[in-house]
């Protein structure tokens, strides 16, 4: 804990106030975070997709992995009635019986009986669908269930499952974590995990002369649900605001038991809507406390400004809270947001990473027709809910200074890649990056392959650690969110009362590593609790004397990262 003494409470009629008690501040006699930090010239943030600790780390030694406390106790998923559930329905065509063979049987939300190879315990995903597997969906796919193997790309790809604001407090059930499978549109492919040993990023960390790293085995996603919020977490540390009226059909409504949807495998409701916007406090259930309510987007909206998925989808009025870009360029620090295939969506020929020729098409075989139209190029699997920045007045394209701040700080993946690249002599990185690959390489479940985004993470790790800027350069990956997959530890707020937490999360344990210079060892296990919003005040501490982005946000009540470098050796 840090020595930090912290508890924050919400009252649901108060919605989006944060009533704070107790002081965040250093221990007594502990080394101040911002001395910790001397020494670090950059930090680099890379941010990957949906994965949760248990389901990509929980294998890595010497941490509170598939072995640790509570793993056994948290592991059994329970049916609408609260009863263990006899095994676990699959949904992904990989996983179901047949092709695979019959070891237990169940019924569905409608008393339908089925067939399942996988009893009601976590089972390695590897084992059914190994990396080699050919289940791939090209870019321009979308499997609901999954490609059969033989029939798609190699990389061993499975369906994707379902991460919301609502679905996930229900599935962490105040702790318990036994309703992830309940919860879920993809039924048991929530309790699986994947072999953390053949993992490409641990392969590299476990080779002669890899950096020095660090796993964060205490780290949360920063808000429940899915990539839309914690983006905006990961550059806000709280949940953005829907500035004016909210329209027909965008507001969730939910049950007794405050969940949002009622076409899942194992659960029946009625009355409900799984809206991009909160519920209205008025109606909220009397039973199930401390739900997130009032005019604030929690699922995926589109922003007002360019790139956007369609001209006739719903759009989140242009957010004006502070983020962390305004407090660096405030205070002078330099910071860019690099995306993958950032230059084609926006339409910046000739920019790092355009790959679309002149005119007058788009020439990029990826290039989705549906929405493109020369310069403007996106990708099939570029995200544009992964842009948090772009959802901010500051960044209005039709403004002189809106273009200003798109040019200097929203740049491609590509203009990252160069800048690491060519730091021979002298670090050329910027004090402060962030990387966001592209959909087909960050490790997403559904449309990307596990084993190709961690060889990517591979690569950007090898471009910082291969040249000047390895001796200066604190990188910390991590991932948005959960991706719907189960774990065993309980957040904060859920079921106790430490740690930092508010009505928006933090939501489930994520997988989290630190490379950088200044560690106590090869390798370290850090099991300070953090969040998401951890990584804001890190930045803060190093570069900003502590400035925090306001008095209700999560980013002033965490701690930092500079707790990796009292972390002791585990060593492999």
């Amino acid at each position: 804990m840090s020595g930090r003494l912290r508890a924050l409470v919400f009252l649901p009629a108060l919605a989006g106030l944060v009533l704070v008690f107790g002081v965040a501040g250093s221990a007594s006699g502990a080394p101040d975070p911002g001395a910790r930090l001397a020494g670090i010239d950059h930090i680099v943030v890379i941010y990957e997709e949906n994965h949760s600790f248990d389901n990509l780390y929980g294998g890595w030694e010497g941490v509170n992995g598939i072995s640790g406390p509570g793993y056994a106790e948290h592991a059994s998923q329970v049916g609408k009635n609260g009863v263990a559930l006899p095994c676990l329905l699959q949904l992904d065509v990989n996983l179901t019986t047949p092709p695979l063979s019959k070891v237990c049987g169940g019924v569905d939300k409608t008393a339908k009986p089925f067939d399942s190879h996988f009893p009601n315990a976590p089972f390695e995903i590897d084992a059914s669908i190994p990396a080699s597997a050919t289940s791939c969906p090209p870019p321009s796919m979308f499997a609901a269930n999954g490609v059969p193997i033989g029939k798609g790309l190699p990389g061993g790809c499975t369906r994707d499952v379902v991460h919301r604001f609502y679905q996930e407090q229900f599935q962490i059930d105040g702790g318990k974590q036994d309703q992830y499978v309940l919860g879920s549109d993809a039924g048991g492919l929530t309790m699986g995990y994947y072999d953390t040993k053949h993992l490409p990023i641990y392969e590299y960390l476990h080779h002669g002369g890899h950096p020095h790293y660090a796993i964060e085995d205490d780290f949360f996603q920063g808000a429940f649900g899915g990539s839309f919020l914690n983006h905006q977490f990961l550059v806000a540390a709280t949940a953005p605001p829907y500035n004016g009226a909210v329209p027909t059909g965008l507001r969730s409504v939910v049950d007794t038991r405050g969940f949002p949807n009622a076409g899942y495998p194992f659960y029946a409701t009625s009355g409900v809507a799984d809206g991009a916007v909160t519920a209205t406090c008025a109606s909220l259930p009397a039973s199930v406390s401390g739900l997130g309510c009032g005019n604030f987007a929690v699922n995926t909206i589109q922003p007002t400004y360019w790139p956007y998925s369609s001209p006739t989808a719903a759009k989140l009025p242009p957010l004006t809270n502070p983020t962390i870009g305004d407090l660096l360029s405030g205070a002078g620090i330099d910071w860019a947001w690099y995306s993958g295939g950032w230059s084609n969506a926006d339409g910046d020929q000739g920019a790092p990473g355009w790959t679309n020729g002149s005119r007058p098409t788009c020439s990029d075989p990826n290039a989705n027709p549906a929405n493109s139209s020369f310069p403007r190029c996106p990708d099939y699997l570029f995200q544009y809910h992964h842009q948090p920045f772009d959802y901010y007045a500051n960044f209005d394209p039709s403004t002189p200074a809106g273009r200003a701040n798109r040019t200097a700080h929203l740049q491609d993946e590509q203009a990252f890649i160069d800048a690491a690249q060519a730091s021979t002599k002298h670090c050329q990185l910027k004090p402060v990056s962030f990387v966001k690959p592209l959909g087909e390489e960050n490790e997403h479940p559904g449309y990307a392959s596990e084993p190709n985004g961690s060889d990517h993470l591979v690569s950007l790790l090898k471009d910082v650690e291969n040249g000047a800027c390895a001796k200066d350069t604190m990188v910390v990956v991590t991932y948005d969110e959960f991706g719907g997959q189960w774990d065993h530890v309980s957040p904060p707020g859920q079921g106790n009362d430490h740690g930092a937490h508010d009505q928006w999360g933090p939501g489930t344990r994520i997988p989290t590593l630190v490379v950088s210079p200044k560690l106590r060892g090869n390798f370290v296990v850090d099991s300070t609790e953090h969040d998401t919003t951890s990584i804001l005040a890190t930045i803060e501490n190093r570069f900003l004397d502590g400035e925090r982005l306001g008095t209700t946000t999560r980013d002033g009540e965490v701690a930092d990262l500079s707790s990796v470098y009292t972390a002791k050796q585990v060593g492999h």
